[in-house]
């Protein structure tokens, strides 16, 4: 945090006077005298003479205005008086009071269309000349119980956050003039949403919300292009799941109209008939057909057994095994292991010298696979970021051999859907998963799952691209497109 470590030296010295308004006082003239009354109060000073209402010899007031030294000293304030610091703490514009003592007063925050009203339950003076940011205004009242503010943002939406620090003890006031939200409707049962989650620190999604239709997982393996180009027509497109850069091979399972389009690589999918979608580990079972048409159960990627098919571009296998390199289900090469498997083939990996069934090169081999139980679709992506309204992200149960992806703050993407089965396909705002899920669960989200992010995240409507962080699209091999009902 960068934040002026100086008092604002606003010369308020004793005989300084500020309109009564400012301290919550009306005023008027009265047979020759001056009065001054509110918050029960009331007091008299007769031009020429002194004070009357108390009795005292105090700074004279001037007309209208009062000086802050004289109510001080009759005890007009209730509460102690403090020291104001100011400066910028992110996008927020932050306040701080240096206390005497520690603060008893509980966390506060709230949103307002374009104005709120906090009472700072102390005397803060130096609060009457803060240079607030452009934008944000502020009118300040020193009332006996606190320093009160009336913020003014026009346009905007204004969250504020009020907490104390300790050490020393500090009252602190955050302030965020935000973009407004924004709603537009696309078809029946479905619109398109821009709002902020609060985690506490404000973050933007762009959203489209659908109560029906139709979603579909939209690509073709070894091609990339832009999600708009993958899904004519729709509604709306999310970029899908993984891929390796290089080759375009997609990383993780695939489920089209009930065909394996690709193979799980350990990770969380959306699984989905209909409308009704589910999310977890996907159950998948593997088998390879042998020359002869022997069958034998194998495990997939990272999930490894005895005899494993490996389908994405890279090396394979592990020292003690060797590999069968596998084209248009033909053996093209027996390797020993590991071994670098090329884009559009698939092997299988087993103990050296202990195939499931004798191989040699040219014979027949077949990989099969099904979800159990089966469904018509599924995408594969990860890390799972909630799970049945609670927080799930936790990469270390998923293949992810890398996290440091995962910590980097970048644009994501992810498809989540409310308890009440309301799907969301949407973005953020550069943060990292995690934030992301803590801000879905503060927006009610009962499920969700991380798709591709950073310059993969992106999210098109009506063939607009509506994520503003996307910069140059990616174009992608994968992705969840979503049509009219």
């Amino acid at each position: 945090m960068r934040l002026f470590a100086l008092f604002l030296a606003l010369g308020l010295a004793f005989g300084q006077s500020l309109p009564a308004q400012v301290f919550g006082l009306a005023f008027r003239e009265e047979g020759g005298a001056w009065v001054y009354e509110g918050s029960g109060k009331r007091f008299v000073y007769v031009p020429g003479v002194g004070w009357a209402e108390p009795l005292g010899d105090w700074p004279a007031p001037e007309g209208e205005r009062l000086p802050l030294e004289v109510l001080k000293a009759l005890g007009y304030f209730q509460v102690p008086e403090v020291g104001v610091r100011f400066g910028n703490q992110g996008r927020a514009f932050r306040l701080v009071l240096d206390l005497p003592t520690p603060s008893p007063h509980a966390p506060k925050e709230g949103t307002g269309r374009g104005s709120a009203r906090l009472l700072l339950p102390y005397l803060a003076p130096q609060a009457l000349e803060v240079p607030w940011p452009q934008g944000l205004s502020a009118s300040v009242r020193l009332l006996p119980e606190g320093t009160e503010l009336t913020l003014s943002a026009p346009g905007k939406l204004l969250r504020y956050r009020l907490f104390s620090l300790e050490n020393p003890p500090r009252l602190v006031l955050d302030l965020y003039p935000l973009a407004p939200e924004a709603e537009e409707a696309l078809a029946p049962g479905v619109r398109y949403r821009e709002v902020w989650a609060f985690t506490p620190e404000p973050l933007r999604l762009y959203l489209v919300e659908a109560e029906r239709g139709r979603l579909l997982p939209v690509g073709t393996p070894g091609r990339r292009a832009l999600p708009k180009d993958l899904a004519p027509g729709a509604l709306a497109v999310l970029n899908g799941g993984y891929f390796d850069p290089k080759t375009a091979t997609p990383i993780g399972l695939w489920v089209q109209d009930g065909v394996t389009v690709a193979y799980p690589f350990g990770r969380a999918a959306l699984m989905w008939d209909d409308f009704a979608f589910f999310l977890g580990l996907p159950r998948f079972e593997a088998v390879v057909a042998g020359p002869k048409w022997e069958r034998v159960r194998v495990g997939v990627n990272a999930s490894r057994a005895r005899y494993t098919a490996h389908t994405v571009p890279g090396p394979v296998g592990r020292e003690g095994e060797e590999v069968a390199l596998v084209r248009e289900d033909r053996v093209v090469a027996l390797l020993p292991a590991p071994a670098e498997l090329p884009p559009g083939a698939w092997a299988l990996t087993f103990p050296k010298g202990a195939p499931p069934f004798p191989l040699a090169l040219g014979d027949r081999l077949s990989l099969y696979g099904r979800l159990d139980p089966p469904f018509r679709y599924a995408l594969e992506g990860g890390p799972l970021l909630l799970q049945e309204g609670r927080y799930a992200f936790d990469p270390a149960k998923e293949n992810f051999k890398d996290p440091r992806p995962l910590l980097a703050v970048a644009p994501q993407a992810a498809v989540a859907w409310t308890k009440e089965g309301r799907l969301w396909l949407l973005v953020s705002e550069p943060t990292t998963p995690g934030v992301l899920a803590r801000a879905l669960l503060a927006l009610g989200a009962w499920n969700a799952l991380r798709m591709d992010g950073g310059g993969s995240a992106q999210l098109w409507v009506k063939g607009a691209l509506r994520s503003p962080y996307a910069g140059n699209p990616r174009p992608v091999v994968s992705a969840l497109a979503l049509f009219a009902p």
